[in-house]
């Protein structure tokens, strides 16, 4: 096809992914030339995973997918189906096979004796599968989630009043409210002024829960003084129990955070209001939750408190700094807990390189799009100012790290026991070395060696550009487009991004053994250094070792990091990072898992070391160190690099994001997570989104009602 449109994507995460997987669909008739330049070996950004010793999956920390990501997994499904892999070959060959349902939650908290114990919950199967069509009526309305809330409410009474007194008393409670009763029901429960038995206060509830569903419905201020009595009542029925059920006690703090929620969503009239839910970003979520009647308790309880650990939600790292907008916040509840479908969470079944990445570069190398590996982006370069006319980009220059032995394309992955994954150190022997090569660190910010340069112009080698790279790699390459643009300056003063830590283990014994009693879960809310912990032994199957380990656990939490932009010439800061947090893993084996695994100590109350597995021997290495020393044959991850740090979603940030489908560049698009892409939050969902929505920038399809959930009212 002559006159092809050349597009070149920098950058390799799910964002970037998406915008190639919707540029280079059939229906574009190959109109796009499109070339992927990324840095390292690589494709992921902050989801990549490499295969090392005994192909053990590493990771940069957690990931789990939530049954509410509807973009993300309608592309994988799409994906998956295009390859065609042979099951006799391959152990992961549909997206069913990639992603299991993961039904299980749990909160760390103390109990009234101050000591850890474990709140779990089971969620029941969500109706469908994330990637299904949706029906016909718009599931993301504010309306719509606050008649799931009104609904939620009674639902926690009925649980509570079981809790407490283990049965349930149905009288007073009707359902469905008959609209024209609704005035006369209000009233009489009104002048009671307030409700002395639970059912009373079940009843309430139930009135509220039918006024909200209907429009018209009650006034505003009846509506909200009922929902003081049912808040006031439920409170004054339970106020002894709660001091000596933690059961009731965890179930309050659930009820009360969800009746400040409604609250708040009908005094800020954010059903009504054109902005839905970003009405109230420029509110801290837990500021905004007190100011609509929220208890301290509950603000300071284990289901925020694990909230904000989900969200890596702590500015510079830092858990006595909470900080998440508050309509962003409240979106991503909502969506999390009424919209998922099939499970609340879905966990890969490899590492997300191999089920997520190699599939999307699978697929993508099938439809034609190249991959130029070993391109790290120095500038983006712009035309000189023209009064009256848009800027465009008139060169990228890159750096090119390695240079393959052949001239030809670099060759990526790796079979593990037939699944095609990426290798956690370049393939060698494809490169060019030219003395130091083993020693670059070629995903390291600081690592500034290169074996060439390379200068991209425009209408030579491209007509757009899709910058896909993380928000804290900006400053460094579009520096040009800073010092021009007023938008892109407060942006990049005004988003934050914090810095993370994972860590990887491997035992020899099973974790039920260790001394956890209860399924496999993901947990959080715990006590730093690392609050949240997620059973991954899912896994085990597809790592290649002689002897299987018998657990796998990842743990991952912020890292006190101050945001302050690198220095270049700081060549030691990955290094330095990498000992903290393997002084915090250390340190949280020795003091702070006993709390989570009573017997992963000895009877002196010291760490087991012995029960890690060291995969350099294949399994439980009979004669390796006892001490703390072992730690060393498990994984971390330090992520302070620019491009790895996680991108926040602070109180009056959101204003000052760059949406993908902005024209003031002429030919350059923006797309990740830390875009303004309708969600908002550092998740795969919101970098999908970003994704297709550049590519309707550039081709105007998908269609805009064809992204799920970006068109908030």
């Amino acid at each position: 096809m002559e006159n092809r449109i050349k597009i070149a994507i920098v950058g390799g995460g799910c964002a970037a992914m998406a915008t190639a997987f919707e540029l280079s669909r059939p229906e574009h008739e190959n109109r796009y030339d499109i070339t992927v330049y990324q840095l390292g070996w690589r494709l992921g950004g902050k989801g990549a995973s490499g295969r090392g010793p005994s192909g053990r999956i590493e990771e940069h920390g957690l990931h789990l997918w939530m049954g509410y990501y509807e973009n993300a997994f309608r592309l994988m499904r799409e994906c998956f189906a295009e390859l065609e892999r042979d099951p006799r070959t391959c152990p992961i060959c549909d997206w069913t096979d990639a992603f299991k349902p993961d039904r299980y939650v749990a909160l760390a908290d103390r109990d009234r004796d101050g000591k850890w114990s474990n709140w779990l919950a089971h969620f029941p199967p969500g109706i469908g599968l994330p990637g299904d069509p949706l029906a016909s009526s718009d599931p993301f309305t504010v309306r719509n989630y606050m008649v799931r809330t009104a609904g939620l409410i009674v639902s926690l009474l009925v649980s509570v009043q079981q809790t407490t007194t283990n049965r349930a008393e149905p009288g007073g409670i009707f359902d469905p409210v008959r609209p024209e009763r609704l005035l006369e029901l209000a009233g009489r429960v009104l002048r009671y002024g307030q409700l002395a038995t639970f059912a009373a206060v079940i009843e309430a509830a139930n009135l509220v829960a039918g006024a909200i569903g209907l429009v018209p419905g009650l006034p505003d201020e009846m509506l909200l003084r009922l929902i003081d009595l049912v808040g006031e009542g439920a409170r004054n029925q339970l106020e002894r129990v709660l001091r000596s059920n933690d059961d009731a006690r965890r179930l309050w703090e659930v009820l009360d955070l969800v009746l400040a929620s409604l609250r708040g969503s009908i005094r800020f009239s954010l059903a009504t209001d054109p902005r839905g839910f970003d009405a109230i970003n420029e509110y801290e979520t837990r500021e905004w939750l007190r100011i609509n009647g929220c208890s301290e308790s509950t603000l300071e309880g284990a289901f925020v408190r694990g909230l904000y650990d989900l969200g890596f939600a702590f500015e510079e790292g830092d858990p006595k700094r909470p900080a998440i907008a508050a309509g962003v916040g409240m979106r991503g509840a909502v969506r999390m807990f009424y919209t998922y479908r099939g499970a609340l969470f879905w966990k890969m079944q490899a590492g997300m390189g191999d089920v997520v990445f190699a599939p999307f570069y699978e697929a993508l190398k099938a439809r034609g799009v190249r991959f130029e590996f070993f391109h790290r982006l120095e500038k983006v370069k712009l035309s000189k100012a023209v009064p009256g006319e848009s800027p465009y980009v008139t060169a990228l220059e890159f750096d090119v790290q390695a240079k393959t032995g052949t001239g030809g394309e670099y060759r990526p992955l790796v079979p593990v026991r037939g699944l095609p994954c990426w290798p956690s150190e370049p393939l060698y022997d494809q490169l060019v070395d030219d003395g130091d090569l083993t020693e670059r660190e070629f995903e390291s910010h600081w690592d500034r060696r290169y074996a060439a340069k390379k200068t991209l112009k425009v209408n030579q080698h491209f007509d757009c550009v899709v910058l896909g790279v993380s928000l804290g790699a900006i400053p460094f390459v579009a520096s040009e487009i800073i010092e021009r643009d007023p938008r892109w300056q407060a942006m990049v003063e005004n988003c934050k991004t914090v810095a993370t830590q994972a860590v990887q283990l491997w035992t020899t014994e099973p974790v039920e053994r260790l001394g956890w009693p209860e399924p496999p879960v993901n947990l959080s809310s715990f006590e730093q250094p690392f609050d949240t912990w997620a059973d991954m032994r899912q896994l085990i199957p597809f790592e290649d070792w002689k002897r299987d380990p018998e657990a796998i656990a990842y743990f991952c939490s912020v890292l006190d990091t101050p945001e302050g932009t690198p220095a270049r010439e700081q060549s030691d800061s990955l290094a330095e990072a990498r000992l903290r947090v393997r002084d915090n893993a250390i340190r949280f084996l020795d003091k702070n898992l006993q709390h989570l695994w009573p017997s992963v100590v000895d009877g002196r109350g010291e760490f087991r070391w012995r029960i890690l597995a060291d995969a350099r021997d294949g399994g439980a290495g009979g004669d390796a160190a006892s001490d703390s020393s072992r730690f060393d044959t498990q994984f971390l991850s330090a992520n302070v690099n620019p491009s790895d740090r996680y991108n926040l979603s602070t109180p009056g940030s959101l204003r000052f994001r760059i949406s993908p489908l902005d024209t003031s560049l002429q030919n350059l698009v923006v797309t990740g997570d830390w875009t303004d892409c309708g969600h908002n939050l550092g998740c795969v969902e919101s970098a999908v989104m970003s994704g297709r929505l550049a590519a309707h920038a550039i081709s105007k399809r998908p269609a805009l009602e064809e992204i799920v959930g970006y068109n908030h009212p």
